[in-house]
Order: C-alpha cells, then structure tokens, then sequence
C-alpha cells in the first residue's frame, strides 16, 4: 500500500512538472511571435514613411511617361521650293545625220583603184576608187584632134575672107564671092565649136568614171575592190557622213516628245562605255507611230571615234527646269479622294493636306500645288497616322 501510494505520488509530480514546462514552451512561442509582430510592424511604418514623401506628382509623372511613350515620332522636313530640272530619259540608235551613198554616176567599167577606207576623211569632189577609161581616153584623143582641125579650117576661112574683102574695092571681088566666103568662114568657126562641145562632153564622162565624194565627210562602209565591173545599177559602193556629223535617233512616248523643244541639251552615253558625248536635240519628230504610240528625237553629236553608226546608247534630255516643292515617295499617300501628304501645326498633330503631283525625277516628287514649302510635311510613317493625331517630330535638315 504505501508502495502503491508512493509511486502514485512521484506520478502526479512528474505530470505536475511536464504540464509545467509545457505551459513555459508556449508561453515562449507566444513571446517570440508577439516579437516578430511588432518587428514587422515597426519596419512597414518606417516603409510606410520613406514612401510618404513622394509626392502624388510623382505618380502622375509616371504615369504620364507611359502616355508619352505611346505617342510614334515621325520623321518631317520644311522643303522649300527648288528649281529642278525636267529630265527626258531614252535610248536608240546611233546614226549619222546626213549619210551620203555613193555609187557610180557615169557608164562604168573595171575598177582599177579604191583610194580609200572606212574612217577615212575626205574633200568634196576627191576620188575614191578609179575605173579603167583606156577606151575613153583614145575617144577623147580623136575629138582632141578633130577640134584642131575644125580650128584649122576657120583660121584658113577667115584668112580667105580678109583678101577677099582688100580686093573688093579694087572690083576684082563681087560682093557675092564676100557673101560666100563670110558664110564659109562662120561655118568654119560653128564646126570648132560643135568639135569643142564633143571633146568636153568625153572629158566630163571620163571624169565621172572616177567614183567621187560629193561632199566633205567620212567614210563608213566601203564595198568595192578593184577588178570589179562596176555600172549604174550596181548600187551604193560607199556611204559617207556628210561633215562626219553623228546623231542619236531615240524613241520617245509622246508624253515625252511634247516636253521637248530642238536645242535642248543631251547626255548621251554609248552601251559598253562611260564616257558621256554633249549634244542637242534638232529635230522632234512630227508624226507618232500609231502602233507604238512612240516618236523619234533626233540629237545631234560631234565625230568621235567611239560614236560608231548602229550602235546602242542611251539620253538624259534636259527639256527645261521645273520650280516646285521635290518631296521624297514616301511622303506622298494616295486614296480614293487623290493624293495627300500630313503636315504637322503647332501643337505637333497630324493633318491631311490634299497635293496636286507632277514629274518623278530624281530629286523625287514634284508638287505643283498644295503646299508653298514652308510646311513641316511628314516624310515617313505617314501610312500609319490619321487626321489629328499627336507625334514627335524629328525634324530633318534640308539637303
């Protein structure tokens, strides 16, 4: 028994003192939770407080940062009005202005010489190629001589009729012997004329045997060799540049041959070459093919070496100057109401300006009517924009 109730009394103690300890454990957690409580209170205040003193201007500048952000920057220049110069672009053929073929123009014959070649430069009347006259030349030996004759016979004719006329005084002579011998000396005197005529008409078709220039010029083809028979019908033996004058024949829309006037100054640049030859439109075509709608410029140009008849080149005709606003492509909107570019007021918001548009050049778009150049015109993004729309301008200088 008092075994029993001495292990009953060591238990109570020992449950005495666990509840004890454990009421000393939570009342630590309790401790060290309250303590981390007011911690984390003190530190948001202490937040709380450095957070106070920005000023509600902070947030609306921030917020109105983002606005601003949002707000597309455009890229827009003050134009101006410039002098531009029309440019008329084409190409064609090379040709020379006044090409001269040259043939046979007397009976012909065998050629026995070609004096010359292609590229060579020649006088008026200098012989390109010989044809033999052996025939010819005795034909003009025998009128040589039948005019000596003729020539003989009127001095004999006149000489009887001096004598004649001493003696008629004397009345040895009737005056029908002076009548006779006056008539026979003027028949004399008509034959040495009629043989002169004959002797000049052979020297005149010898001389046309030879094959001439008619005028100054140069050569470009040459299609006879000697030996060859040669005649009228036998076609053109040379063809010649008459002054060794060039020109460009380029055809052109009629849109573009009612810009030019002759005299307009043009570039013309031969395919295969750099080089650049001046020249001027003289003559404009006046009739249009009706299948191509195309007529034909024709520039004229200096002899050059590089200028070859037939070959390919192209033009830049300056066909006048053009004072306008030039804006770039891109600047330039089209829609169903026409074209229009945005200018910018002063408050930098976009506005719709409706533009009349001329030539494309290469400084870009004329505009003939819409703006005066003062204007702060909007050249890029302006697809993207509509009427009334605020932008960033980022203004860019005139070149």
């Amino acid at each position: 028994m008092n075994y029993e109730a001495g292990m009953f009394g060591r238990q109570e103690r020992l449950e005495f003192t666990g509840e004890e300890t454990a009421r000393k454990s939570r009342r630590w957690i309790w401790i060290v939770a309250a303590a981390i409580v007011v911690v984390g209170a003190i530190a948001f205040f202490m937040m709380s407080g450095s957070k106070g003193a920005a000023p509600k201007g902070a947030a609306a500048k921030a917020e109105g940062g983002a606005s601003q952000s949002q707000i597309p920057t455009v890229t827009v220049a003050i134009p101006a009005r410039q002098t531009v110069q029309t440019i008329v672009s084409g190409t064609g053929s090379l040709a020379a202005r006044r090409e001269m073929p040259v043939g046979v123009a007397g009976e012909g014959g065998v050629v026995t010489r070609v004096l010359v070649e292609p590229g060579s430069w020649v006088g008026k009347g200098q012989v390109l190629a010989t044809v033999d006259r052996s025939v010819q030349a005795q034909t003009a030996e025998a009128l040589a001589a039948s005019v000596r004759v003729a020539q003989a016979d009127a001095r004999l004719a006149q000489a009887e009729l001096d004598r004649a006329q001493r003696l008629v005084a004397n009345g040895f002579i009737s005056k029908a012997d002076i009548d006779r011998k006056t008539a026979t000396r003027d028949q004399a005197l008509a034959r040495v004329r009629v043989a002169q005529a004959q002797f000049s008409e052979t020297q005149a078709r010898n001389r046309r045997l030879d094959i001439r220039a008619p005028e100054a010029g140069l050569v470009l083809t040459r299609q006879v060799e000697p030996g060859q028979i040669v005649s009228a019908g036998s076609g053109v033996l040379f063809r010649m540049a008459q002054g060794g004058q060039m020109e460009l024949r380029t055809q052109l829309s009629e849109v573009d041959l009612q810009k030019l006037r002759p005299g307009a100054v043009a570039e013309v640049t031969p395919t295969g070459t750099t080089q650049v030859f001046k020249g001027e439109v003289w003559q404009v075509s006046p009739v249009i093919d009706p299948q191509t709608r195309q007529g034909i410029a024709r520039v004229s140009l200096k002899y050059d070496p590089a200028l070859r008849p037939g070959g390919f080149a192209s033009a830049r005709i300056i066909s006048g100057g053009l004072t306008a606003v030039m804006l770039p492509q891109s600047a330039v909107q089209s829609d169903n109401d026409g074209n229009f570019v945005y200018v910018l007021d002063a408050k930098n918001q976009a506005a719709r300006r409706g533009v009349t548009t001329g030539d494309v050049t290469e400084a870009g778009v004329a505009i003939t009517s819409g703006l005066n150049g003062t204007e702060r015109v909007v050249l890029t993004a302006g697809a993207f924009l509509n009427p009334g729309q605020k932008v960033i301008p980022n203004l860019q200088k005139s070149k």
